[in-house]
């Protein structure tokens, strides 16, 4: 074959390859560049300016995650120095919170008067434990003892790192032993533990904001003396039911500000992501001891309530 003849096959092959090569992309699409964190929501990332129109830049919303979904965020880690543990009283939990340079964190910020919040939750929601581990300072090592059950528990650490953003951070613990499941929970605005009896009020409902009113009594009597409880008359955790999300729930008032009241009444302020069943759990202190009332409630979409009745179990601890 003469060497015009040659150019010509090998333009062709080219040509062929290019035009595949097209078809391709035209397909699949182009790659789009992901953000850094992908939490960043509409309101941050809308501050820009179109440089050709002068106009706002348009940026899809993005949902911001809720706390205790990710084992690692904002440059810190939790990690637990077991993930599995046996079953019983008193098992000993260590785990670290590495900072963004890989060594355990050992300063914080005090928030409702503790350096961090350890809950564990059992996921069929059968066990609950809102307990305030000791911070090794010398390896930043922190440790707790807690009651497991067989089953899978999520642990969530709850901290502000000094100079940084308060952060919820989780993790699943799995607990040897024979595990039996449990049932669905129906919703419950009615809860008893130790004689004491906890009514809830207030309906949760996605894209809004709840007020949550809980009363507590005691063989009718409505309980007026509550003791103050992590800076507050009463500590209120709400997890979504499914996946554990973390939401932070804000108490109304603080002891000894002149208007709050130490019951029967304790007010929260809290918001869901999404509609779905969602767990609170209500420690409060009276008499010297910190009991745990438990609640089930089903949160409707954007500007729609739901509810239900029925029975769950209840806990009391010593609030360690």
């Amino acid at each position: 074959m003469n060497t015009p003849a040659k150019l010509t096959g090998f333009v062709a092959a080219v040509a062929a390859v290019f035009g595949i090569a097209l078809l391709v992309g035209a397909a699949v699409g182009p790659v789009e560049e992901q953000t850094e964190d992908p939490t960043v929501s509409a309101h941050d990332a809308g501050h820009g300016e179109d440089t050709a129109t002068g106009s706002a830049a348009e940026t899809p919303a993005v949902e911001e995650i809720p706390g205790g979904l990710m084992t690692y965020r904002n440059g810190y880690a939790l990690a637990l120095a077991e993930t599995d543990l046996g079953s019983g009283e008193d098992r000993n939990l260590t785990f670290a919170i590495n900072g963004p340079g890989g060594a355990p964190v050992t300063d914080f910020d005090v928030t409702h008067d503790k350096e961090l919040h350890l809950i564990a939750v059992r996921r069929d929601f059968t066990g609950f434990q809102h307990v305030h581990p000791v911070l090794d300072e010398n390896t930043g090592i922190w440790s707790v003892d807690v009651d497991l059950t067989p089953g899978t528990w999520r642990v969530f650490t709850d901290f502000t790192p000094t100079g940084g953003e308060s952060l919820t951070l989780g993790t699943d613990l799995a607990v040897a032993g024979e595990f039996v499941p449990a049932a669905p929970q129906a919703d419950n605005r009615t809860a008893t533990v130790d004689g004491y009896e906890v009514t809830l009020d207030g309906d949760l409902s996605s894209g809004g904001d709840a007020m949550l009113t809980l009363t507590v009594s005691k063989d009718g009597r409505p309980i007026t003396d509550l003791q103050p409880y992590l800076g507050a008359y009463g500590h209120l955790v709400a997890l979504r039911g499914g996946d554990l999300a973390y939401l932070h729930v804000h108490p109304d008032g603080t002891p000894g500000d002149g208007t709050t009241r130490p019951g029967p009444e304790v007010v929260f302020h809290t918001s869901v992501p999404s509609a779905g069943t969602y767990h609170l759990y209500l420690d409060f202190q009276h008499d010297g001891v910190v009991r745990t009332a438990a609640f089930t409630l089903t949160a409707g979409g954007t500007g729609e309530v739901q509810s239900g009745s029925g029975a769950h179990g209840d806990h009391s601890h010593s609030g360690r």
